[in-house]
């Protein structure tokens, strides 16, 4: 399997920093009042997309998500402005501004979406990845889901299926140990999740989701297992989120120690010390690159978002698959 190059390295920390730097962002504007509804922010976590996407094929893998969606949407190709302007619920966002942060949906990119249903993405990679392998494509459905979402039904019918079928299907637990505001330890019996595959014989492994190069080698592993013809295959990924479940959670059932003991391992600095320590950047070049990051976000991506236009009242119905429907409209007798 192939290493990171500097190249690779300097491009992923970029990356990292710049969905560090939006998340933080949308939690600005929410505070503003400028972004409604409910808000799940990835802080913490980003070294799982970002490494899992970089060993696969971002924007020719099919990807689908649970609701804390946007670095995943933006990570396989939806612009950032975009992704934002659904977030303000205006006309230009990835979804028309229909969806909001919970459903961000781009199919130019394959990104199948993020979805509020816990579970609701398990049977829906499954179904993506069936059809894959009955028109013989070369992708593969990749499935993020949260530890929390892993005790509904869905999550065993769906491996269950994946594996009799043997199917193109990567699931990807980012394992951050809370669902909600219950702790794993509190709801699940099995700790650590990859364990709980084997009642249905596909290959699992778990490793740290804060250091991206560990989840890259991880990723590459799973990503050619599957795409190779062989199966599903399941990657736990552990993580820590930095905010609560969502912007209405006062995030007051952790305890300090234990947040404190994770933000030592951010994955973002966790690359930074890294790359200052082998020569390949200076903290004043990481300085530079996050003031152009901020930069970016509020003169490109909050500027193109506070400007668009709302959605039209008279169009409150267009985009929603009923309209065409003489049944639902009154026309057919």
């Amino acid at each position: 399997m192939s290493q990171l190059s500097t190249a690779d390295k300097k491009r992923l920390l970029r990356s990292m920093l710049y969905a560090r730097r939006f998340e933080e962002r949308c939690y600005e504007a929410y505070v503003e009042r400028k972004i409604g509804g409910f808000l799940h922010l990835y802080p913490g976590q980003e070294a799982c997309a970002h490494g899992v996407l970089a060993a696969a094929k971002a924007g020719h893998d099919y990807v689908i998500t649970g609701y804390r969606d946007h670095v995943h949407a933006i990570l396989c190709g939806a612009p950032p402005r975009e992704v934002m302007a659904e977030l303000y619920g205006k006309e230009t966002g990835s979804s028309k501004g229909r969806g909001g942060s919970m459903h961000i949906f781009d199919v130019r990119y394959r990104f199948m979406g993020g979805y509020a249903l816990v579970g609701g993405p398990f049977p829906l990679a499954v179904g993506i990845a069936k059809g894959i392998k009955m028109k013989g494509g070369d992708e593969i459905s990749i499935c993020f889901l949260g530890d929390a979402a892993n005790n509904q039904g869905s999550f065993h019918e769906s491996l269950n299926m994946a594996k009799i079928w043997q199917l193109p299907v990567l699931f990807v637990c980012e394992n951050n140990l809370y669902g909600i505001g219950t702790r794993i330890d509190r709801s699940t019996a099995v700790l650590d999740q990859y364990k709980r595959v084997c009642g249905y014989d596909m290959p699992a492994k778990q490793v740290d989701g804060q250091d991206i190069e560990v989840v890259y080698q991880a990723a590459q592993e799973a990503v050619n297992y599957v795409r190779s013809g062989k199966g599903p295959y399941f990657l736990e990924l552990k993580t820590y989120r930095y905010r609560g479940h969502s912007m209405s959670d006062s995030n007051a059932y952790r305890a300090k120690e234990e947040e404190q003991e994770w933000a030592r391992r951010d994955p973002v600095l966790i690359l930074r010390d890294r790359m200052i320590k082998a020569g390949d950047m200076t903290q004043d070049d990481y300085s530079a690159l996050d003031k152009e990051i901020i930069d970016e976000i509020e003169n490109g991506v909050i500027k193109f978002a506070e400007e668009s236009p709302e959605p039209r009242v008279e169009e409150l119905e267009k985009y929603v698959l009923a309209e065409n429907d003489p049944y639902v409209r009154g026309g057919a007798k």
